[in-house]
This record gives structure tokens, sequence and C-alpha cells, in this order.
């Protein structure tokens, strides 16, 4: 890596023939060279992804490296490629770092470099009178998910609005909607001792975490598992895996539906778990009687003969065996019941609370009542009292059946569709951080509408996204290596926290979220909302009972607490009591499975869920429901990630970019030679939503029925993107289509393909 005073002795050269937008690092050549410590070694949070590795970083003047942090061992001293390339962000030319106000009409690519206070007193008074004319929830506020969200969303909370929205129903809404349905919260995998596992799309050999993906290499390469993926294109996972099925496109839910109908018929499920801890099993068994193998392969391409083999071999594995409840599939519009489908075939092998299966976080509150000693430090949640109450309900709560994924990080779309029609009633202004809905929500002409017909617009971010150039104020965000953060909760099987450090002084005129929206309070006269100094005196006021906690975080980034722990498992119970002295005592059965609890209105799990009936009639019971996603004469579209990639956030990144920089139309050879396409010739897909443009990849490794994209390409505004403006642009061909419960964006779609 160069020095960043290389680099601005390069940049100077490199502005005589290239031409970047105001408030970029490659138009500012005259700020101060960094004076650089010596040789230094930082822990701190990788943000190249939503999984957040820890990290440490070594640098002094001329290099930086960026490693795993081994204090976190099931992340096992690595990172990605994504993480690897994160020093590449800080001096990248087309990274944002000043403040640009917009100077045309939005998207033309107008801007004009402002300095802080104008651009706070630009929000402020706009925000302020917005507020008073039409109420503070028409503010709509969109964060990505994590560290980013807390500070923003406090905001939102001191000016009076209820409408913010993560990106959670662009991706992983409906397995922690279904979770929090049937179980009462989230649960985790126990892939490193897991025995067998059946895998519908979760490709974490390509949407890497680093923590599940080792363990499951590992296991692989030990040989102590068996992978068994269902897919409709040859993925990496499904590349790796011991059996891949070429699953036809949305009809996921039918195979695991069969899967529990063999495991209930031919009496191969755990009885006794069932009868101790599930509600609902007679109803649900009932259903799935129809869900035979054989009628599962009618709708999806697997053979009977081979559904049943896979849950007999399943059944013969459990407890350490599981069906991943996946992150992102192929997202059909039945999300919801497809991952209480998987959640259900989990249930039914008794993998709860077991070594290779699912499991709840140990956090502290617990761990330590169980050890009957302070074992682990806890957070305090900050408080703050007369936080304004909001007066309207959120714009996606119209419809009662959106309860749970409102409260799980809101239905995005809802933002265009309220700005447009003004039902349930207007949104005025849209401020989002590290956002770009322009990408990752479906129907991208719904969103440039939007974008055009709003009064205001804010985006926060490290780069003019094709979102933030529609904006009218772009504020610059300090990277994740320029940046320190709130201490974070990372428990597992036992108590973690890790924490996210400064390890550059900052390039530009950048600031962190969580200064941006303290100060913008400030200005809008809610400072009294924000009561902590600066960052270290928020850090201080979450280990308030426990202050040596942030100084340990400080030296080692990462520290977990005791031993791990799972609930039903003896050998483990036997040494967690065997540490703790003061322990509680185990059951007869030598484990803690009397104190299984579920939040849920029966206090089981809810195989059948009666309280759904309230809020979406005939929903209580996991059903097939049959849809259609694309029309007779059409393919089936899919996207998903790739290994270089997070979705739309690092295409701009400098090394990434070089190593994959568009993305290529996978189609299989007799699908391309019915159309007369060949490998690497360019190809227009289109249908009712719009018309792209990409290149052919013509390879056996995806159905016939089906061509497949990475997402995150194509951007509309190359100008200020440049790096995202060659491929196929995902979004532009999903169509308005929102899944029942979960509220996610449905991405599979139909559409044609022909030559260019």
């Amino acid at each position: 890596m160069i020095s960043r005073r290389e680099f601005l002795a390069q940049s100077s050269a490199l502005c005589a023939i290239a031409a970047y937008a105001p408030g970029t690092l490659g138009a500012q050549t005259s700020l101060t060279p960094h004076q650089y410590k010596p040789f230094k070694t930082i822990h701190s949070i990788c943000e190249m992804c939503s999984t957040r590795c820890p990290i440490t970083v070594e640098k002094n003047a001329t290099h930086l490296f960026i490693k795993g942090n081994k204090q976190a061992k099931s992340f096992g001293g690595k990172v990605c490629a994504r993480g690897v390339s994160g020093g590449k962000l800080l001096n990248d030319p087309h990274r944002l770092v000043k403040p640009i106000k917009r100077m045309g009409p939005r998207g033309a690519g107008q801007w004009q470099e402002i300095e802080w206070s104008e651009a706070y007193s630009i929000i402020s008074d706009k925000l302020l009178k917005i507020s008073n004319q039409h109420g503070p929830e028409s503010i709509a506020i969109s964060s990505k998910s994590g560290s980013l969200a807390n500070h923003i969303f406090h905001f939102a909370k001191s000016i009076g609005t209820p409408n913010t929205f993560t990106h959670a129903s662009t991706c992983p809404a409906s397995y922690k909607v279904a979770a929090k349905v049937m179980f009462g919260s989230k649960l985790k995998r126990d892939l490193k001792n897991c025995k067998y596992v059946v895998n519908f799309g979760h490709n974490l050999y390509e949407g890497i975490n680093m923590s599940l993906t080792r363990a499951m290499s590992q296991a692989q390469a030990n040989g102590s598992i068996k992978v068994v993926v269902f897919e409709p294109r040859l993925s990496i996972v499904a590349d790796k895996a011991d059996e891949w099925h070429m699953i036809k496109p949305g009809t996921d839910i039918t195979l695991a539906l069969a899967l529990s109908h063999v495991l209930i018929a031919e009496k191969l499920y755990d009885h006794e778990f069932v009868e101790s801890y599930v509600e609902g099993f007679d109803a649900f068994a009932a259903s799935v009687t129809a869900y035979t193998p054989e009628w599962a392969e009618a709708i999806c391409d697997v053979p009977a003969q081979d559904i049943r083999r896979i849950a007999q071999e399943l059944a013969a594995a459990a407890p350490a065996a599981m069906v991943d409840f996946g992150h992102r599939t192929t997202f059909a519009n039945e999300e919801f019941d497809l991952r209480r489908a998987i959640y259900a075939v989990n249930i039914l092998l008794g993998n709860i609370e077991r070594k290779g299966g699912l499991f709840f976080a140990k956090k502290s509150k617990l761990y330590n009542k169980l050890a009957g000693a302070e074992v682990a430090p806890s957070l305090t949640k900050i408080k703050v009292d007369n936080l304004p109450k909001p007066q309207r309900k959120r714009i996606d709560l119209t419809d009662p059946q959106f309860k749970f994924a409102a409260k799980g990080g809101g239905i995005y779309s809802a933002i265009p569709k309220a700005v447009l029609t003004k039902q349930p009633y207007p949104i005025k202004a849209w401020i989002m951080s590290r956002s770009n809905p322009m990408q990752t929500v479906s129907n991208r002409n719904q969103i440039q509408q939007c974008m055009e017909a709003i009064d205001f617009v804010v985006a926060c971010d490290v780069y003019i996204s094709e979102s933030a150039a529609y904006a009218d104020v772009v504020l610059p965000e300090s990277t994740y290596l320029e940046r320190d953060e709130d201490v974070f909760d990372k428990s597992s099987k036992n108590p973690a926290y890790y924490l996210r450090q400064r390890v550059y002084e900052t390039i530009g005129d950048t600031k962190p979220s969580w200064l941006i929206f303290k100060e913008l309070a400030e200005q809008m006269g809610i400072g009294q909302y924000f009561p902590w100094y600066d960052i270290r005196d928020y850090q201080q006021q979450q280990v308030v009972t426990n202050p040596s906690l942030l100084s340990r975080l400080q030296h080692q980034g990462y520290q977990s607490f005791g031993v791990p722990l799972l609930l039903r498992e003896p050998k483990m119970v036997q040494n967690f009591r065997r540490h703790y002295p003061k322990a509680v005592p185990a059951c007869e059965k030598g484990d803690y499975s009397h104190l299984l609890t579920f939040k849920t209105p029966s206090g089981k799990i809810e195989l059948t869920a009666p309280s759904l009936e309230e809020i979406a009639p005939g929903r209580s019971v996991i059903k097939y429901h049959a849809e259609t996603l694309k029309q007779e004469n059409e393919l089936f579209f899919i996207q998903g990630k790739t290994t270089l990639h997070t979705n739309s956030a690092t295409q701009s990144v400098p090394l990434l970019r070089e190593l994959q920089s568009s993305n290529p139309v996978w189609i299989h050879p007799v699908t391309a030679a019915e159309r007369s396409i060949h490998d690497g010739q360019a190809v227009i897909l289109s249908n009712a939503q719009g018309e792209e443009h990409g290149t052919a990849l013509v390879t056996p490794g995806i159905r016939k029925d089906t061509v497949f994209a990475h997402m995150g390409f194509g951007s509309k505004h190359p100008e200020q993107y440049p790096a995202t403006a060659k491929g196929v642009h995902c979004g532009n061909l999903l169509p308005d289509s929102v899944a029942p419960i979960s509220g996610n964006d449905v991405h599979t779609t139909g559409i044609s393909i022909r030559p260019a």
C-alpha cells in the first residue's frame, strides 16, 4: 500500500486527466498529508460486510496489514478478501471527504462543496420546517443495520418519527421474523459440530461469515460433516457440497415440507422434545400429511427418493444435524413460511440447544444467573428521558400482518410508496445512512420517481452512491478505519464483546456517524437527547457497572467470558458447573433442559401459531401456497452475492473493483443455443419492469429455465459512481412485490434474454 503522502503526489497528476466530483478525495489535492505514527497494532472491527469480523490492524507510515483478531477463536484470526481490501478504501480518489450540496436537478451530478456548518444549517432548517408543517412522522430514516443504525435511529426518536428502516426486508428479515414467531427470538447455528447440514442456497463460501464459513469448511476438510445443497445454480457452496440438487427457483418450501412429512410419517422425529417443548404439533402434522416427497418432486424437480433418503439421513445424524435457515435464498413470495418450514425440520430433529444444531446466544444476564456469580460483565443500556412519543403509526403498519416486520427493521419499500401515494400519510423527507435503495430495493424506477418527487433527501455515506446522487445534501462519513464506536455484544455460546477503534487519522473533512447526528441534533435544538460528550463518554456509560471492560477491549479488541454452554448438552453443563461451584443444579438428565423457555405466547416453540390468525387469517399453520413468479415464455431471474463484494457497498473499492468489475449473466448452454447466444456475447435482459444490457456466461452450472447475476452492478449514475456502471442492474428488473408477514422484497422474477 502506498502512503497517503505518495498518493497525494500521484493524485495531483491524476486530476489532470480525471475529473472527480466535488467533495471527493480526488478533488482535494491540497489536503495536509498524514503525520503517521511509528509501527502500531490496533484491534478493531471490519465493516467491509455486515458480519463485522474482529480484526487486528498493523500499520506504519508505508504499510497497512489487516488480519483477523486471534482473540476471536471462532473467526480463526482470519479475514476474507473484502476485509483485506479495507485499506484501499482510505485513499480511493472517488471517496467522499467533504460535505456537498446539490446545485442542479436531482441526479444531474451538479454539486458544490460546503462546510459542515452550512450542511447542518440546511438540514436543520428543512427538517424543522417539514416537521412543523406535516409532523415529524413525515421524515423517514433508513440505515445500514448494525453499529451505523444506533445513533441515526436515536436521532429519529429525538425528532419523534417512528419511521426507521434497516436493510432487513431486502435480506434477512424472513428468517428473523419466522424465528420471532416460532421461538420468540433469533437462533444461531453450530456448524462446527454439525454432522449433516441441508442448505437452501445459504452460500457461506461467497456471502462469507468468517466464523460460520470457517466452521463448515473445517468440518468438510476433516470429513465430519455431510453437506447437501438445494440451489438452482452451481454456487461455490454447491460446488463444494457432497450433493447438489438443482431445485426449481421459488419451490424450496415444498422440499422443506416434504422433509417434515417423512420425519413424521416414518416416526423419525424426536418425540420427547416435541412433547416437552412444542405447541401445535398435531395441527402441523395433519397439514404435512399431503406434502409427500412425490408431491414435492412434481413441483421442485428433486427426486422423491432423494428427498426421502435425505430426511432419513438427517434423522440418523440428529441431533447433530440441521437444515440451515439461511440468509438470502431465491426469495419467493412465501419466504415466511419457507423459513418456518425449515425451522420445523430442525424442531422435529430435536436439535435446539444441542451440539451441531441451533441455539440461543448466551448473553451475560442469563449466563451469570446460571453460574450463580458475576462471571461476565454486562452493558448498561443508556436511557434518555422524555423522548418525544410518535403520534402516528409507522407507514408499514397499515396492514397488521406486518407487525413483526415493522419491529424487525421495517419494510423498506414502504418509503417510496408513501412518498408517491401519500398513503397512509405523506413522507416529505428521507435521511439515509450508508444505504443505497437504488440498488438494494426492488423496482428501481419507483425509487427514482420517489427521489424526484420527495421534498428533501439527505445521504450520509463514504461514496456518492447511486442513491446519494439524488440527495440534496451528502454528508461524508468516516470509514470504519477512522472512527471509534460503541461497545457491542458478540455473545454466542458464552458472553463476548468487541470494540471498533480508530486506526487512522481522519482523511479530509469526514465525521463518524455518532458525531454527525449528535451535532445535527444540537443544531436543531434537541441536543438534550444526546447526553454524552463524545464516543468515549458514551462507551463509559455503557460499561458503568464494569469499567474495566472498556480498557480490556481497547487492549484486546475482543473478549469472551466463561466456557461454552448449550442447555441440553450434559457434558457442557457438567463442565460449566465444574467451573462455577454456585451454578444452578442440573436436572435429572444432567443438563439444563428444564430451564429452556421461549418468549412466545404459549411459552413453547409454536409450530402452529394461533396468534398469527389475529393479524393474518389462515396463516397459523405452515402451508404451501402456489405462486407464479414468471410468465410462461420467460426464464427465472435470480440473484446472489459474490465472494468479492457486499451487495452494492464495495464495488468502488479499488482492489475489489479490479478483481470483479461486472456481473456476467449465467445461462445454460441449451438455453443459450436456442437464443443464438454465445459465451461472452452482449445480451439484453428485459421484462415489464425494464431492460438491462449484460454479458453472457454460458455454463452448465445453472438450470435451463434460469439465469443468474450477482447484485450490486449496473449503476445508472456512472459519473458519480464509476465503478458500478458496468453490468446488469438487478433492481431495475425486479417488480414491486412484498412477501406476506416478513415483508421481504421478492427477488425472483421472470425475464426474456436475447443477443444485443
